[in-house]
């Protein structure tokens, strides 16, 4: 049979509210909605990211189309000058001059299907520098939205941070001195109850899980010397007595 102090005992409410406030702090870091902003922007940012590495490597690769359509036109164009001035020179014969003319009329078509190929290439180019740009321009706002995002989320969790430190120094000064056998009990069963390790009993309630108890328990607690350290036949928690006085909350 564990006992403690009667007072002790009423100071365990106290020690419980403060890990209450801890816990419910603790909570609000943990979910807080700038996590879950920072995390969308996060997403986002990798979508474009991709996007944009997709975008530049199309641009990239249709630049060298581009210049190989520049190229083959080129040269054809210079080979169409040549013969042209090969067919301007007197010293042509006439069977010459005849296949330069075939040829050159080869080239002019050959040029020409070369320039559409050139500028369809070109328009995709154009295309994809205008996507580029666009995906450039909205993934700098995401970089911006996510550095103030984060901003946000550091001041959040640097207050919630404070009042812990703060609520952690007040249960330290409450639990101070407090009967270290029923400090223990406590702790324990705390963590085994999903952080509520001690309760009040008002009338025949426990405030812990918040059921009426057996009126004959009731009548058995009530008749405990204050010292002894009686729990919940519900729930298992400690029950404090004498706490009638005190809010629900406290």
């Amino acid at each position: 049979m564990t006992t403690a102090p009667a007072p002790d005992q009423l100071r365990l409410l106290d020690v419980q509210a403060l890990d209450t406030r801890a816990q419910q702090l603790a909570h609000q870091r943990r979910v807080h909605p700038a996590h879950e902003r920072a995390t969308e922007l996060a997403s986002r940012l990798a979508d474009l990211e991709a996007a944009y590495v997709t975008s530049k490597t199309a641009v990239s690769d249709l630049r060298r189309e581009v210049a190989k359509a520049e190229a083959d036109v080129e040269q054809v164009r210079t080979r169409a000058a040549r013969d042209q001035a090969r067919l301007a020179s007197a010293a042509v014969s006439a069977k010459d001059a005849q296949a330069l003319t075939h040829e050159i009329a080869a080239l002019a078509r050959r040029q020409s299907d070369l320039e559409e190929i050139e500028l369809e290439v070109m328009e995709r180019l154009e295309a994809h520098e205008t996507t580029l740009a666009e995906v450039g321009k909205a993934r700098d706002e995401v970089l911006a939205q996510q550095e103030e995002a984060a901003g946000i989320l550091e001041r959040a969790l640097a207050t919630l941070d404070e009042e812990l430190a703060q609520v952690a120094a007040e249960r330290e000064q409450v639990a101070h001195g407090l009967d270290a056998g029923l400090l223990a009990l406590y702790d324990r069963l705390r963590a085994q109850l999903g952080g509520s390790g001690a309760a009040a009993l008002r009338g025949r309630r426990c405030e812990g899980c918040r059921l009426d108890l057996n009126p004959s328990d009731v009548e058995k607690i009530k008749a405990a010397p204050p010292e002894q350290v009686v729990r919940c036949e519900e729930c298992g928690r400690i029950l404090v007595r004498g706490a009638d006085g005190r809010s629900a909350a406290s």
